[in-house]
């Protein structure tokens, strides 16, 4: 074949081969409609059982957005599942399907064991059940309360009950604390510390109970677990006594009782004008009161016993301090007489013979420089210092100078002498006193001695007032302050195994104390 040939077969099919790149290039270019989409595959609608047992599940994990969103009310069923919750406050919660879901058409019916179980590990179980229904293909559980719990309804939800309600009791059982604050009867001084010792609220664990929307209960569905409650020493009928005596009185008035046999406190009472301290811890000059201690060191020195005929001037200078009696004097005496009279002269000059110590050392005696720490309250004594020279001896021996003590210091020591020995005073008998600082009582024959000069003050002396309310022994006292123109009115004693302390601040005279013992002990 010829060049010229060759040339011309080669430039025919190039030209073939453009037209063909060009007749698929505009064909393609023609055709502008999207690939066709992928087929999707059909996504499988869950059934009754599945929906019931996610329900279930979300329901227990405390899920209730997602437990709610499979209802037909979303919005009703969380707020619902979400009370119910903060209402019991479970440990743990247990949701599941007792068996398979009974479909019949467009409607279902699931039945779940629920069971709450507390932080003490009671357990609140039952049997709940709940509908489905198929809605636009998709299953939802039917909300209603009873999905909760079958006894719920509109208007009711779950709630706790504290218990027991009551957290202490007086001697007798009795409430003085419920519901986490104190009954009337428990005082003003005592019930705030019940409260304190009982930790503010009840013991023992709640009860799971149905209540209405004013929260009135209606059923009780897991219930408490009563704890013991705390037993005080008080007695609620010494108690009312105690409060009616101080209340009768205008002044400042604070009544301490206790129980000599056992320690135990048996009421503490101050009237709505004593603010400005406390029976338990608040220091007075003891004044005459003080006279049991005075005599106690005397007879136990054995400068004299209850049937030494002693002087009894009206006034006297012991050292370079004149001391008076309240306009009497009685001249010779025995002891007895002048301490039933409150003779000053003679426990004066009695104890301007004695050591500078002796007072402090027989206030000991007596529990007066003793400390307790007693649960739920806080307690002073008293004391007395040491006497610096004759002055101070004189001053101390008729309860001034340098003497302190509490309306609760000088019923403990009124204790000591009707019991015969140390008394530790307490308020509960499951909650132990710490003693930091005990004492030993007077020997037996000081104490015999006292107990009759005691009981010569109501049938002799200066309580004569008392001596219609039985057995009564004690001693009067009055104890100038300030700048010696006013002065406090005391009463300590005892009747049987009842000792107490009356003080009425600024009363003048112990008369309005000893008329407040009368309403006392009239009112046992």
């Amino acid at each position: 074949m010829s060049d010229g040939a060759r040339r011309l077969i080669l430039s025919i099919g190039g030209v073939a081969c453009v037209a063909i790149v060009l007749f698929a290039y505009f064909v393609l270019l023609g055709d502008d409609s999207p690939p066709p989409a992928p087929v999707a595959e059909e996504k499988p609608v869950a059934s009754a059982q599945e929906v019931g047992e996610d329900f279930a599940a979300a329901w227990a994990r405390a899920d209730h957005a997602a437990a709610a969103a499979l209802t037909d009310r979303p919005d009703v069923a969380r707020a619902a599942l979400t009370s119910a919750r903060q209402a019991v406050g479970p440990r743990t919660l247990s949701v599941v399907l007792s068996g398979p879901v009974a479909e019949s058409g467009e409607s279902a019916r699931a039945t779940a064991e629920v069971g709450w179980t507390l932080d003490d590990d009671r357990t609140l179980s039952y049997t709940t059940e709940f509908g489905l229904a198929r809605r636009d293909g998709q299953w939802k559980v039917r909300w209603a309360p009873g999905v909760v719990h079958p006894k719920l309804a509109d208007g009711t939800r779950l709630a706790l009950r504290v218990a027991p309600e009551v957290a202490v009791v007086d001697r007798d059982g009795r409430p003085l604390v419920r519901g986490g604050a104190s009954v009337p009867s428990a005082g003003r001084v005592l019930g705030p510390a019940m409260v304190r010792a009982a930790g503010g609220e009840s013991a023992g664990s709640p009860a799971v109970v149905i209540v209405d929307g004013a929260g009135k209960e209606k059923a009780e569905l897991l219930a408490g677990d009563s704890a013991k409650p705390i037993t005080s020493t008080v007695d609620i009928e010494t108690q009312a006594a105690a409060q009616a005596a101080v209340d009768a009185v205008k002044a400042p008035a604070y009544l301490v009782a206790i129980d000599a046999s056992d320690g135990g406190i048996l009421a503490v009472a101050q009237n709505s004008a004593a603010t400005g301290t406390n029976a338990l811890n608040g220091l007075y000059p003891p004044g005459s009161t003080f006279k049991i201690v005075t005599a106690s060191a005397v007879l136990s020195a054995g400068a004299a016993d209850a049937g030494t005929v002693l002087p009894c001037p009206g006034e006297a200078t012991i050292g370079t301090r004149r001391i008076r009696n309240d306009g009497f004097e009685l001249g010779a005496v025995p002891l007895t007489t002048a301490f039933a009279r409150s003779c000053n002269t003679t426990f004066a000059a009695l104890a301007a013979d004695l050591p500078g110590d002796s007072l402090s050392a027989a206030a000991a005696r007596f529990g007066l420089a003793a400390d307790f720490e007693i649960p739920g309250i806080t307690t002073q004594t008293g004391g007395v210092d040491p006497a610096n020279g004759t002055p101070q001896q004189v001053e101390n021996a008729i309860g001034q100078g340098t003497v302190q003590a509490s309306p609760f210091g000088l019923a403990l020591m009124a204790a000591t002498v009707a019991r015969g020995d140390a008394v530790t005073p307490r308020l509960y008998d499951e909650l132990e006193t710490q003693v930091n600082r005990g004492y030993e009582a007077p020997a037996p024959g000081t104490v015999a001695a006292l107990r009759t000069m005691m009981r010569a003050v109501v049938t002799s002396g200066t309580g004569s007032a008392l001596g219609r309310y039985g057995a009564v022994a004690g001693k009067t006292g009055t104890a100038q302050f300030g700048d010696g123109r006013v002065a406090h009115g005391w009463f300590a004693g005892y009747r049987g195994d009842v000792a107490f302390a009356v003080l009425v601040e600024g009363a003048g005279t112990s008369g309005p104390a000893v008329t407040a013992v009368g309403r006392f002990l009239g009112g046992l």
